[in-house]
């Protein structure tokens, strides 16, 4: 397996992240460290997590698991803040108040000294980013944080990040964490070329569209009962569409005409578009990790991607998956 460089750091990752999102929420722990056990015998050595997943016990599983193993120095931690984790006025945002909290409740959770990457879940528009920065910069130099990233997050304010770095001797990020799937191609426009040039890593996440290109969903209306928009519904029943229902038939249909699940392409799509350092995976079962490991292995070829892009042209959408983005103007019509 080819491990990819993260940004311009001199860590290297599998093709493969494991997202957590599901972890106690549904997953049972005992299933949900089965497959952190299985992803790390597999050669996938990231996981992603939240202090809001499941208001805190995915982290707490991923502490336990790790703990349990032994097997803490074989993974990159990665978490995130910025959410609201109480009911007082400071308990969210990136505020040097926060975050200092934030992390080290994350550290408790993890039962780890250092989180390899700490990553704003989203940015704030409200303060200067040079105090954001200057706090992030305090956690690395306290040994707290190696590496610090963003999450869908506009480019503007991923270069202003950048540009305070620059000027005032900060951390720098070294990773954005966007949502992108073949239904929403937006961040090809600037995000992507942006990473590309700053040498940023991306994550990005949903590369499945939350099931969509899966097939998952055969009627807008009716979502399944075990589906995501069916059990958090909100943002999540927003982004299934009768538009991104009807593209996503006529993905499955490609990927079956190819010989591939529709699941599997979909997530070896993203991993092998340009720019991209390694997509985010969220198994809800083993069973569906078990599925998704082999496209680590595997290649996009030219003619399958081509029939890609005339699904959903490069930089177009037909599925709003910014939707937890205020400022992501454009609509998905």
């Amino acid at each position: 397996m080819e491990y990819r460089l993260l940004g311009r750091t001199g860590v290297k990752v599998a093709p493969l992240c494991l997202g957590s999102d599901n972890f106690a929420n549904p997953t049972p722990e005992a299933e949900s460290i089965a497959m952190i056990e299985r992803a790390i015998d597999a050669g996938i050595n990231l996981i992603d997590t939240s202090n809001s997943y499941a208001k805190g016990e995915s982290e707490r599983i991923i502490g336990r698991a790790l703990a349990a193993s032994g097997r803490r120095d074989q993974v990159l931690v990665a978490t995130k803040a910025h959410y609201p984790t109480g009911p007082g006025p400071n308990d969210c945002g990136n505020s040097r108040l926060h975050l200092m909290k934030a992390c080290e409740e994350s550290l408790k959770r993890l039962q780890v000294d250092c989180i390899d990457l700490f990553q704003l879940h989203r940015p704030s528009f409200e303060l200067p980013i040079e105090e954001t920065m200057c706090a992030l910069t305090d956690l690395v130099r306290q040994g707290k944080v190696r590496y610090v990233g963003c999450s869908t997050t506009p480019a503007w304010k991923a270069m202003e990040s950048i540009m305070v770095s620059e000027l005032k001797g900060y951390v720098r990020f070294v990773s954005e964490q966007p949502p992108y799937n073949l239904l929403d191609r937006r961040i090809e426009n600037e995000m992507v070329p942006f990473c590309q040039e700053y040498q940023l890593g991306i994550f990005p996440w949903s590369p499945l569209a939350m099931g969509i290109l899966a097939g998952r969903y055969a009627d807008a209306d009716k979502t399944p009962e075990a589906s995501r928009a069916a059990l958090r519904g909100g943002i999540y029943a927003e982004r299934v569409t009768a538009r991104g229902i009807e593209v996503g038939s006529r993905f499955v249909q490609l990927a079956k005409d190819r010989g591939i699940s529709p699941a599997q392409l979909a997530v070896l799509w993203v991993k092998d578009q340009p720019g991209i350092t390694a997509p985010l995976i969220g198994p809800r079962t083993l069973e569906q990790l078990e599925h998704f490991l082999p496209v680590m292995e595997m290649q996009l070829d030219d003619q399958t991607r081509a029939a890609c892009d005339a699904l959903v042209p490069p930089g177009s959408a037909v599925a709003d998956f910014h939707n937890s983005a205020p400022w992501m103007k454009m609509q998905v019509l």
